[in-house]
């Protein structure tokens, strides 16, 4: 964890590891009837019952290491040590890593594995530690890090969801991640629970990020490489239906001008989006353009494309 005061960067004292074991008995307790997310789905994970997520108590691990294709500011020179957990609390028509996802191709992962995955993950020289979907296996993530700090693991930690996360989740671990990088996926409920099957997903998600911003503030860089702060990306799709404009306005004005944004344009139909003709398509160069202008007329300056803007011309 650190603060600016002036133009120093004060580094503040992590959490120790008993604080940490106290938060993880507590997410643990959410799994006996789990409501560790919105879904609120009730299942009891802590006797491996699977939840709406298809994950019951332990976490499934789909592949782990250094990565090379995220935000610059998070790959650095070494990489980005993602793991990438099975299983999720959405159900996106058009998820790219659906094998992972809704396949749930992954093992199941003690705490005390997991924490040995992070350790690797430090030894392996990484800038931080990646966690890739989270939200539904967040007591499992709090657990091994309560572990793995106890034998010397310091990166910063990394919280990398689709943006539909519950608050009170959210607020025990404060002190834990070190960045936020959530999706705004949509800023439209209703088309959210068409194309990911969850309701309230823009409702949701403004909590969520407010929350997240609360925690960590603007996105702070040392040396081109992120040490803590937010992240949101959003991802442009077809026909406008992500709402972009509205997910923009949020930003704006009622988190920060500053916020650290990725506008993606990388959308290609994959699972099952063919059976939506209007996601059957990628984006065109004028549906990424229109997007990328509005973010450029509030004011948005730093993050993707802005300081990337040649590259972005198509």
């Amino acid at each position: 964890m650190l603060s600016i005061e002036g133009n120093s960067v004060i580094i503040k004292k992590m959490l120790p590891p008993a604080e940490i074991k106290v938060r993880a008995e507590k997410l643990l307790r959410y799994m006996k009837k789990c409501n560790l997310c919105p879904v609120k789905c009730g299942a009891n994970r802590l006797s491996d019952e699977k939840g709406l997520c298809g994950v019951g108590r332990h976490a499934l691990v789909s592949s782990y290491g250094p990565h090379f294709g995220e935000e610059p500011v998070l790959v650095g020179r070494r990489g980005s040590g993602t793991v990438f957990f099975a299983g999720c609390s959405m159900h996106c028509v058009y998820c790219q890593n659906y094998e992972i996802s809704q396949l749930k191709l992954g093992r199941a992962t003690s705490p005390h594995d997991l924490a040995d995955i992070f350790l690797e993950i430090q030894e392996m020289g990484c800038h931080n530690l990646n966690l890739v979907t989270p939200s539904h296996v967040v007591s499992q993530i709090v657990e091994a890090l309560s572990i793995a700090r106890g034998r010397g693991f310091d990166l910063p930690v990394v919280y990398n969801s689709g943006g539909y996360d519950r608050v009170e989740t959210l607020r025990l671990l404060e002190g834990i991640i070190d960045i936020y990088m959530p999706d705004i996926k949509y800023g439209d409920s209703e088309i959210a629970e068409r194309y990911s099957g969850v309701p309230g997903y823009f409702e949701t998600a403004k909590k969520a990020v407010r929350e997240m911003h609360r925690q960590v503030g603007d996105l702070i860089i040392v040396d081109g490489v992120a040490v803590r702060g937010l992240i949101v990306r959003h991802l442009v799709l077809p026909k406008g239906l992500a709402s972009s404009e509205k997910v923009l306005k949020f930003l704006r004005y009622e988190i920060s001008k500053d916020t650290y944004l990725n506008i993606m344009d990388q959308y290609y139909p994959a699972y099952r989006a063919f059976d939506f003709p209007e996601l059957s398509r990628r984006i065109t160069a004028a549906e990424d353009r229109e997007v990328v202008e509005m973010a450029l007329e509030m004011g948005f300056h730093r993050g993707i494309p802005f300081d990337f803007m040649g590259s972005r011309q198509k």
